[in-house]
């Protein structure tokens, strides 16, 4: 395709003046077809993006080494660009817009000298849903382009649905010269507009992703009345051939992707118990004319950890990602394969590690300190629809309707396994103040907390206190609302044990959420919420200590009462007055509940 057959005429323009701005030596479309693929990925081998992994172990897959320097997000120079500061927030790192052009168009000038400037049309969402956005990407990096092909729906039929006047996100990226000191990814919500450069890595690059779905989407939902959030969505078929959706936030390193695909157990798997992954990684919720939220996941593909993934921890994304994957960072092997820790598999006699340095097991550098083979944020990006547990409703334009809502954390004490909130006011509160432990906690403490409301604080893309209103506005035109939980896989005991095995076990939780959703078991009132009765949690099979489950329930006064200063401190010294009277009151009515305690 040439860039004169294009119909949209915003957007030609906007190629022109971004061309005119990197000057690459040529523009190529993205049509999205299999022949023009394979020519980019012979180009991305030719020139070095791109190793071609071993074809009987792993079809289809290849390998991408990252720059040492540019290996993660960069949250301190992600920044969200608005006329007034208030609007992003105290929460976001602001930057007057005019400056912020000014800043990386010094940094985009000429950036793409005998470079190709790639344009990729994509849509968010299945083309053409109500649910969907059109972003179109402008890149001089393969690897983006052939990533964001996983990610992502590419191709002329986007354009063909963006039409002659169609809106898009406008989303310039380049590579630059990857130097960390010129390094910015700027956000323009008002202008829906996304400028990133001096970054190739994924959470940096593939401004689908966490920039297009979560940060300018979360502003663009609150204009347009909807919900884009940081969150799985998961169907579980139940004996009576029932299907449940449930939508779920946890922090980074709270097993996320791991409960989107999560496995019944021998127990439940009898009892006829299916799980259905529909997305592990970003949710849209709109509020259907039936009065329910429905919800999908805009992305095709999943961008996921190496490290710690294995057979044991997320059988269906070993499964996932045994073809047509591409690999970043993790450990080369002679044999030309990848391996990472806490992976599959006997450890490698020795490889090539993400740093392209000759590696061996117990290789230590000049201070002594273990060299990892593979990057502890090492990734593979592969196509959704190769994983075992697949809904075949991820490609339905209207979504799946929502019956629950959960938000978690990393809790060693504090935070019983499962409890219900109230209502939704009282939902959007146990959102507004979930939390995860940064470091080790102390015996009967709280730990060093991080709050991360709803887990978006690091993609909320305009005020988080003006995001709970929203949610509050949400939940009054929602009849029924998804009931609202909030679960704790995570809880220890004295000495520092798991009391809950966590993985596929987690199914036992969730039978219980859907058993309430579908008013099929009582609960009891405590001061937090709606708690299991212990008969009505199916432990058959399952090797819990003795007191496990009473310690997995139990509810301490004196801890609870010390974490609500601790959200106080939050909610006031962090996000200030303008936080919504209701998530205040849900507060006091919480701390004057846990006083009356016995």
């Amino acid at each position: 395709m040439k860039l004169n057959e294009i119909k949209n005429e915003t957007l030609r323009s906007w190629i022109w003046q971004m061309a005119a701005l990197c000057q690459p030596e040529q523009i190529v479309i993205i049509d999205g077809s299999e022949e023009q693929r394979e020519e980019l990925l012979q180009l991305a081998l030719r020139n070095g993006d791109l190793i071609k992994l071993n074809q009987d172990k792993h079809p289809g897959c290849y390998y991408h080494r990252s720059d040492s320097a540019d290996v993660a997000r960069t949250e301190h120079l992600t920044f969200i660009c608005t006329p007034d500061k208030d609007q992003a927030g105290p929460t976001n790192n602001w930057m007057q817009p005019q400056e912020a052009r000014d800043r990386a168009t010094e940094i985009f000038q000429r950036s793409m000298r005998n470079r190709i400037m790639y344009v990729i049309p994509f849509s968010m969402g299945p083309v053409g849903s109500e649910f969907s956005k059109i972003g179109v990407q402008l890149t001089d990096s393969l690897y983006v382009v052939l990533n964001m092909m996983i990610m992502t729906r590419v191709g002329a039929n986007v354009l063909d649905a963006l039409g002659y006047k169609g809106d898009f996100t406008r989303c310039l990226h380049g590579l630059a010269s990857l130097d960390p000191e010129r390094r910015l990814i700027l956000h323009f919500p008002q202008d829906n507009e996304i400028w990133s450069v001096g970054s190739g890595y994924g959470g940096n690059a593939l401004l689908g992703k966490k920039c297009l779905a979560l940060r300018i989407a979360s502003y663009q939902a609150r204009q347009e009345g909807w919900l884009a959030e940081h969150m799985l969505i998961m169907g579980i078929e139940g004996p009576d051939g029932r299907l449940f959706y449930i939508a779920a936030a946890f922090p980074s390193a709270c097993g996320k992707t791991n409960l989107a695909m999560l496995i019944p157990p021998e127990g439940l798997k009898a009892k006829g118990y299916r799980v259905f992954t529909i997305g592990d990684d970003i949710a849209w919720f709109r509020v259907n004319t039936d009065g329910q939220l429905w919800g999908i996941n805009p992305e095709a593909g999943m961008f996921g950890v190496a490290p710690g993934t294995n057979s044991q921890s997320n059988p269906n994304a070993m499964a996932t990602i045994v073809k047509n994957t591409i690999f970043t960072n993790t450990l080369l092997t002679p044999d030309y394969g990848v391996w990472w820790e806490n992976g599959e598999g006997q450890t490698p006699a020795n490889g090539v590690n993400w740093q392209g340095l000759p590696w061996y097991p117990g290789l230590t550098d000049a201070d002594g300190k273990k060299v990892m083979g593979a990057h502890p944020n090492s990734r593979f990006t592969a196509p959704l629809i190769q994983c075992p547990s697949v809904s075949n409703r991820i490609d339905q334009p209207q979504g799946v309707p929502i019956s629950a809502i959960i938000f978690g954390g990393r809790r060693a004490s504090v935070m019983p396994l499962v409890y219900e909130a109230f209502n939704w006011k009282h939902g959007v509160y146990v959102g507004a103040t979930a939390a995860s432990e940064v470091t080790a906690a102390q015996t009967h403490g709280i730990g060093d907390l991080r709050f991360d409301p709803m887990a978006m604080l690091p993609f909320c893309g305009y005020n988080m206190a003006d995001y709970f209103s929203h949610w509050l506005r949400v939940g009054q035109r929602l009849n029924p609302a998804p009931k609202i939980f909030h679960v704790n896989w995570f809880r220890k005991d004295d000495d520092g044990n798991f009391l809950w095995p966590g993985y596929g076990e987690n199914l036992r939780v969730l039978e219980w959420i859907i058993d309430r959703c579908r008013n099929a078991v009582t609960a009891q009132k405590t001061a937090i919420g709606y708690m299991p009765n212990p008969a009505d949690l199916d432990l058959n099979g399952l090797d819990l200590a003795p007191d496990a489950l009473t310690k997995l329930l139990a509810i301490d006064k004196d801890l609870w009462l010390k974490e609500m200063e601790a959200r106080e401190k939050f909610l006031r010294d962090k996000l200030g007055t303008t936080v919504p009277v209701e998530i205040f009151q849900q507060h006091l009515e919480l701390k004057e509940r846990l006083k009356k305690m016995d």
